[in-house]
């Protein structure tokens, strides 16, 4: 019998660490990344703005899949198999000291990603991982137990087993459908709200510490902090609405309203209470340079301006106008009319359907030998380094598992 040969499509985060693993496991195995870009390790390169937000210190992994919008389900026993102590541990016994940050991101001590870039293409070549670049794979065929590879120069290129790890690749998706393997297809999740308001006119890099924000005629809501842009609206409270409603937004084309409490510790009731305090308590107060808020004054401003109140004192504030300054700071409402994206940090739901994936091995429950790792599964997460240490597990669990039917 020849020497076992592997293919692992992607050269990505997934697919190195399932390479290295699996090399690990098996120093007898042939293993060939295929990566179709010129550099391996992109996405690992521009990571939170090139530092490279490794994983998430969060490690109770009931508590780490509420971070997943989709996948979360699927990946609770894998991160009892593989969760993020593991994958710090396994950078720094390699020699890439890791810190945790106040928001409990991860990142290397360095503040550079090409530490982690480093260290994985050093632990691939020690291990004769065969890393090829400029390497497209264009078409996927399996006929008797074996799998075929058909590169860009259409070379026909055959392995025992196969991993696929290379996120949202058009090609290799069209592929497995024609295998007959189900792909949910690909909706944009992690974006921006594209919103033209005159409160939020102008003010574009001011952030509110916490607001509470509900997309209209949905499920969707979520609270944080929220940043105005350029554009419209962005920060952590849009990006989780942006996840968490990927399907729905897109079905709408990205055309809804969305409401936004800005003092999300007052409702209805207790705002018009407080705003009352407000008015016996500082009488004699301008109301535009008196804000009894913790948002910015520039917001402030605008949004007095907006019910035409900017030139009062407390004490002149007649009953309606408490009303229409109460139900501005509880529920303004913005149309929202598309979105942007961050190029860098671009993130899709979507992708090889779960139900048909053993997350035991990562092997696809249709075709024996084929193995799937990291975006290419119809798992996403938010920000935070929850979408790399999805990535880390499933590139280890799947580098654990193959070739041992072969062996």
């Amino acid at each position: 019998m020849g020497k076992i040969k592997i293919g692992i499509i992607g050269g990505g985060a997934a697919g190195f660490f399932a390479a290295i693993e699996l090399a690990n496991q098996n120093p007898s195995f042939e293993i060939c990344i295929f990566e179709r870009g010129a550099q391996v390790l992109e996405k690992v390169k521009i990571s939170g703005g090139g530092r490279c937000n490794v994983t998430n210190a969060c490690f109770e992994p009931k508590d780490l899949i509420q971070f997943y919008p989709r996948g979360g389900k699927s990946l609770l026993n894998c991160f009892y198999t593989f969760q993020p102590k593991d994958t710090i541990d396994w950078f720094q016994k390699r020699g890439v000291p890791l810190k945790i940050e106040a928001d409990n991101r991860v990142f290397p001590i360095s503040n550079l990603s090409q530490s982690i870039i480093d260290v994985l293409v050093k632990e691939a070549q020690k291990n004769h991982v065969i890393i090829k670049t400029s390497s497209r794979i264009n078409e996927i065929k399996y006929e008797n137990n074996k799998w075929e590879l058909i590169d860009g120069m259409n070379n026909s290129l055959h392995f025992d087993q196969i991993l696929i790890a290379c996120g949202s690749s058009s090609a290799i998706w069209k592929s497995l459908e024609k295998l007959g393997h189900p792909i949910h297809a690909p909706v944009p999740s992690l974006f921006t709200f594209n919103i033209q308001h005159p409160i939020i006119q102008n003010l574009m890099g001011i952030s509110v510490k916490n607001v509470s924000i509900k997309i209209n005629d949905s499920k969707f809501s979520s609270t944080g902090p929220l940043l105005i842009t350029h554009w419209g609206l962005s920060g952590p409270a849009i990006l989780k609405l942006s996840a968490w409603g990927a399907n729905i937004l897109n079905e709408r084309q990205y055309n809804f309203t969305i409401d936004i409490n800005w003092a999300p510790q007052y409702n209805g009731e207790s705002i018009k209470h407080f705003l009352q305090q407000t008015k016996l308590e500082w009488a004699k107060k301008q109301i535009h340079s008196n804000n009894p808020f913790e948002f910015p004054g520039r917001l402030w401003e605008n949004m007095l301006k907006s019910i035409e109140i900017s030139d009062k004192k407390w004490a002149d504030l007649n009953k309606n106008e408490a009303q229409k300054l109460s139900e501005l700071i509880t529920k303004t409402t913005f149309t929202v009319k598309g979105k942007s994206t961050n190029k860098d940090e671009f993130v899709t739901c979507g992708g090889v359907s779960l139900k048909d994936v053993n997350f035991k091995t990562m092997e696809s429950k249709l075709f024996p030998g084929l193995y799937f790792a990291g975006e290419v599964l119809d798992i996403d997460a938010l920000t935070g380094g929850y979408n790399f240490q999805a990535a880390w597990t499933t590139g280890w669990i799947a580098g654990q598992n193959m070739g041992k039917n072969l062996i």
